[in-house]
């Protein structure tokens, strides 16, 4: 026996196994294993080979755990501690007390009575009657309680009757359990998961609650199996108030060859339709080598009203071309070839005035692609194609395309000239479904370019700041001689419309049906001011294309234009501070003295979480004159508001009232508490010709633990460019 005043002493204990806490380094929990135990207190007595009692002011520390308490004993050969009297005790970060403890530090096993506990990984504290450590990544508590708000009194919190956390698999789950929320009840369930750090986890996802005008009250409660740190599956069970419940799911793989996703949704014997209704979406991508790769893009619906009933997003309520597609490509260093099979299925829209006309399948379409650059000088190309062209009700048939050219690029400081040559060469064997008459064209059509620019630069002065202005102009000649094209079949062949990129393209249309007749001349001119950072200050454009012959090659139904130019193509691009921004871009008919197209916009930044966006679009060919406004603002203290509205200011006599100008709507409230967020959103998508549908998104976010109601974060980031989580540190400028 021996007493001890003030006294600390070191003692060699047997190695233990690792915490369970997995946030400190895997070097620091081996490390603590071979650690000596030090240990102090005002009075120590007993047997240092054996046992000793600890009196007044005790710490035992070993590695990164430390505990202390009013008294303790420690067994040395069973490497145990048994403490009571405000103990204390800190493993990688983690902090505990309570009354009394025993702990096992080789095993890393025994528990505390009365604790509070904090957590490092996620700040997750709580208090319970017991915890159990039940190894160095498990323990259990016991009528317990736990949350990721600071201090005694968290504004939310859940408790259970038993908790597990398992820091190896990163997951905390609760056996009845009651989610508290400012002192009131919220949520009770038997069962619940939930993160113990950011890490993706298996397991049940908050339930997302909402409403819709087409289905009414929708409650959606999702389970994530994280298969893999590669692959993983939602399962989606939804049950929709009015149609009755649709099971779904999504499935997502990556690996270093391949990647791709799948989503489908079933729902049966629908109630407003009385039928089955589904919709599938599969995408997947494989290199087969180096050089080889293949893929598909497969969508499918059960009905034409399916993008009506079920639309959640802008992308699934307009799209009514649905693509089935699989491809293969092979890439060599200086050519390519890619076979696809390519079809679509159509969603009529049962409101529109005329209907959708279908896409032509490829069954199937090989092209060859070939370039070299700097051979001699000359840059060469060489593609070809070879196409079967299927449509049920329209002539079908083969097409073969060979489109060579030779460039001589010639470009110097302040200059460049790059005279072209290309040859479009076309067979076509088609024949007529409806009389089963069969024909072949070919067409073959030599073209001659000349692109030219100068490159002009000078020291000057904007906005009262040294930049460098340059003056860019350039010349554009294209000659292509005219073929009579008429009796050729439309498979794949639209006008272009006009842009800067399309006024230094050689042919008017997109695709090899029409080759566009032309002697032609564009003219264009670029000037920006640059500041010495290389950033754009202020970048303006001017271009139009004059005909010196009329184009005489159409689309059938079409009338050749006698217009000896084109529309009047103006853009402008002005950065006025680091937060305010603008551009306009804009086509003026001359002959008929009219603006045809516009597009204006304006972005102010000034601050994080704060961002305002006005765009006005006039399309008059179109009849559509639109002004679109977007933003995200603090309100109030804690307060933001985010909205969207794209109004429609066209004169249209099918437009009845001032809510059908509102071609889409986003309106919402962000409350930000120190670990929860709230949101409330109301969303207006078009679903078809003058049809709405109408979703209201209610959100609470339980930092760390949950998200509870329907999710609305998708439809604020598409509808609000520049939108920031008000929940990201303000040093994140989200521009």
């Amino acid at each position: 026996m021996m007493v001890m005043t003030a006294m600390a002493a070191a003692i060699s204990a047997l190695p233990f196994a690792a915490s369970a806490q997995t946030t400190g380094p895997a070097s620091s929990l081996s490390s603590d294993a071979n650690a000596p135990t030090n240990i102090s207190a005002e009075q120590m007595t007993g047997r240092p080979d054996r046992e000793v009692v600890l009196e007044r002011d005790v710490e035992i520390i070993r590695g990164e755990t430390t505990m202390t308490s009013d008294k303790a004993t420690y067994w040395i050969a069973e490497d145990e501690i048994e403490a009571s009297g405000n103990v204390k005790m800190t493993r990688f970060g983690d902090r505990y007390t309570g009354d009394k403890l025993r702990f096992k530090m080789d095993a890393g096993t025994g528990y505390v009575e009365n604790p509070t506990f904090h957590m490092r990984a996620n700040s997750g504290q709580g208090a319970a009657s017991r915890i159990d450590f039940e190894s160095d990544d498990r323990a259990l508590i016991t009528q317990g309680t736990y949350s990721t708000c600071e201090g005694p009194d968290p504004d939310w919190y859940l408790s259970a009757n038993t908790m597990h956390l398992d820091k190896g698999r990163d997951v905390g789950t609760a056996g009845a359990t009651v989610v508290y929320f400012k002192g009131t009840p919220i949520i009770g369930t038997p069962y619940m998961s939930f993160p113990l750090s950011g890490e993706r986890k298996s397991g049940v996802l908050p339930p997302s609650i909402g409403t819709t005008t087409r289905g009414g009250l929708e409650i959606l409660v999702p389970y994530y199996f994280n298969i893999a740190p590669n692959r993983d599956f939602t399962f989606l069970p939804r049950i929709i108030s009015k149609r009755g419940l649709q099971l779904g799911g999504e499935a997502r793989y990556l690996g270093s060859t391949y990647a791709g996703e799948t989503h489908f949704e079933y729902l049966s014997n629908d109630r407003e339709t009385k039928t089955d209704r589904y919709s599938i979406s599969t995408r997947h991508t494989q290199r087969l080598s180096p050089e080889a790769s293949f893929g598909w893009n497969i969508n499918a619906a059960s009905d034409d009203n399916y993008p009506r009933d079920f639309s959640r997003n802008l992308a699934t309520s307009t799209n009514r071309l649905l693509l089935r597609d699989i491809n293969f490509r092979y890439q060599s260093d200086y050519w390519s070839l890619t076979a696809r099979a390519a079809g679509y299925q159509v969603l009529q829209d049962i409101y529109a005035l005329t209907p959708i006309t279908r896409p032509y399948d490829r069954l199937p379409q090989v092209t060859f692609a070939s370039a070299r650059q700097d051979v001699g000088g000359f840059d060469w190309t060489a593609n070809a194609e070879a196409t079967r062209f299927y449509h049920p009700d329209m002539v079908r048939g083969d097409r073969y395309v060979i489109n060579p050219s030779l460039s001589y690029p010639i470009v110097r400081p302040g200059y460049f000239i790059t005279p072209k040559v290309s040859l479009h060469a076309t067979s076509y064997s088609v024949r007529d479904p409806m009389t089963d008459l069969s024909a072949s064209y070919n067409r073959s059509l030599p073209t001659v370019s000349l692109d030219t620019g100068l490159i002009f630069e000078r020291e000057a002065s904007f906005l009262g700041e040294s930049m460098t202005q340059t003056f860019e102009p350039r010349m554009f000649y294209v000659k292509t001689p005219y073929r009579d094209q008429s009796m050729i079949p439309i498979f794949d062949t639209a006008e272009a419309d006009l842009s800067f990129a399309q006024i230094f393209s050689e042919n008017r249309f997109i695709g090899s049906d029409r080759i566009s007749d032309a002697n032609q001349l564009t003219l264009a001119m670029t000037s920006r001011f640059i500041e010495k950072n290389g950033v754009e200050r202020l970048r303006v454009a001017f271009g139009q294309r004059f005909y010196f012959d009329e184009p005489q090659v159409t689309l059938p139904n079409r009338a050749p234009s006698n217009d000896k130019k084109s529309d009047f193509l103006a853009s402008a691009a002005l950065k006025l501070s680091d937060t305010l921004s603008t551009e306009g871009h804009l086509q003026y008919s001359a002959t008929q003295k009219t603006i045809s197209r516009a597009n204006y916009g304006l972005s102010w930044r000034p601050e994080p979480k704060k961002v305002l966006n006005l765009t006005y679009r006039r399309d008059k060919a179109n009849e559509l004159s639109q002004i679109d406004v977007s933003g995200q603002w603090p309100i109030a203290d804690r307060w933001y508001g985010v909205g969207r509205i794209n109004y429609s200011l066209s004169d249209n006599t099918q437009v009845v009232n001032s809510t059908n100008r509102i071609s889409e709507g986003l309106l919402g409230l962000e409350y930000k508490a120190d670990c929860w967020i709230f949101r409330i959103v109301g969303q207006r998508l078009p679903t078809g010709t003058g049809q709405a549908n109408t979703s209201l998104f209610f959100q609470l976010e339980l930092s760390g633990l949950t998200k509870l109601g329907s999710d609305p974060m998708t439809a604020i980031r598409r509808n609000v460019p520049g939108y920031q989580l008000i929940n990201q540190p303000s040093n994140v400028t989200g521009m």
